[in-house]
């Protein structure tokens, strides 16, 4: 059989593209070499708790579009992501605000808050690292206690030695308002991400444990056009080097406690701790159940055969994609996207806006 469409990985941008191209009448096989749909964000059930398998995703947006078409195919609770800072036992509020302000520095009027932060920020036009740029965007006790340690833990390096963009602006509000996200639409899907997964690939051929590259001949004659989500540097043989990433591990574990830490994310932003943060997955959807599940997330360098999470986008890294990107525009029946395939860190709603904007373009230009 010849299907019009091989898409490789049954994350969301692949997922989304399926349903698409279905919609089209159009026949898809979708592969995945891991045993389960959803990449990244993959849920299980685990003592009737819907965990969080690849770490914790809330799904936020300010496009209407976007909201409107995730929940055709689940329903959204009201969950506001506040999370929890934990420094050597000292608790905040993230992000930055009243309530941070006045356990560091017993105040709260606003504007002596800001006079606070205007008096340690560091006055620097130019900063040449990540250290330099928090510095001078919120000032010494901030940066100290809450960004960074698990700066450094995250990214493996000392923020002296981590660019600056990496931190483009800091979220600080002179208001009590603990919500992290200022976008209009945020919420859990109830039961999960994986059933909006299998109601996209409804219709489409899916095949697991199946890893594109061990058959890639193969592949690559039984479709019209792929849609490649995985690794760039993978799909070109790392001809111009590999592309660098950041990984995690994730430590999970049943409690037969109903609560542990009384909230969804807590951060530990000392640099002791060895692990970024605990995940209490059963707060996502306000969870009732006699036992809890939490995840410690450690990060580390990506070698071979870990998943692959944050890009390093340095200029190193950044100068390599732009020799594999040369390749990508040259190419005529494939389509690349995805934070892999485009080496570029994305929430949710940015891979389910892309997804529909490739899919349309090609099924419009099919239709030619």
């Amino acid at each position: 059989m010849k299907y019009d469409y091989l898409i490789v990985g049954a994350g969301p941008f692949g997922a989304v593209f399926a349903h698409e191209a279905m919609k089209c009448n159009k026949t898809c096989l979708v592969i995945d070499k891991r045993n389960h749909i959803g990449g990244n964000i993959y849920t299980e059930q685990v003592e009737d708790i819907n965990v969080h398998k690849y770490g914790a995703h809330i799904f936020h947006t300010n496009d209407k579009e976007v909201w409107e078409y995730v929940n055709r195919f689940a329903t959204f609770n009201r969950y506001t992501n506040s999370p929890i800072a934990n420094f050597n036992g000292e608790i905040y509020n993230l992000p930055f605000n009243m309530n941070t302000f006045y356990r560091l520095w017993g105040v709260s009027d606003p504007k002596e808050a800001e006079q606070i932060i205007e008096t340690q920020r560091l006055k620097c036009d130019d900063p040449q690292n990540l250290e330099e740029q928090a510095l001078s965007l919120v000032g010494r006790d901030i940066y100290e206690k809450l960004i960074k340690g698990y700066t450094e833990k995250q990214w493996g390096r000392d923020c002296k030695d981590l660019p600056a963009f990496i931190i483009k602006r800091l979220p600080v509000r002179f208001t009590w308002d603990n919500n992290y996200f200022n976008d209009q639409y945020q919420g859990i899907p109830v039961g999960g991400y994986t059933p909006i997964i299998e109601k996209l690939l409804e219709g489409s051929e899916v095949r697991l444990n199946t890893d594109y590259f061990a058959q890639r001949e193969y592949f690559d004659q039984i479709a019209t056009k792929t849609v490649y989500t995985g690794m760039l540097d993978e799909f070109y043989n790392y001809q111009f080097g590999p592309l660098e990433y950041r990984t995690l591990r994730f430590d999970s574990e049943i409690l037969d406690q109903p609560n542990f830490q009384g909230n969804a994310v807590v951060n530990y932003t000392d640099k002791e701790t060895p692990f970024t943060r605990i995940i209490e997955h059963k707060h996502f959807e306000f969870g009732t159940q006699p036992k809890t599940v939490v995840t410690r997330e450690y990060s580390k360098e990506y070698e071979n055969g870990d998943e692959p999470y944050y890009p390093v986008n340095d200029q190193r890294n950044n100068a390599r994609y732009l020799s594999y990107k040369g390749l990508v525009e040259s190419e005529q029946n494939i389509i690349f996207g995805g934070r892999l395939a485009e080496y570029k860190y994305y929430d949710m709603w940015q891979i389910v806006r892309n997804s529909l904007d490739a899919a349309r373009k090609e099924l419009k230009e099919a239709q030619k």
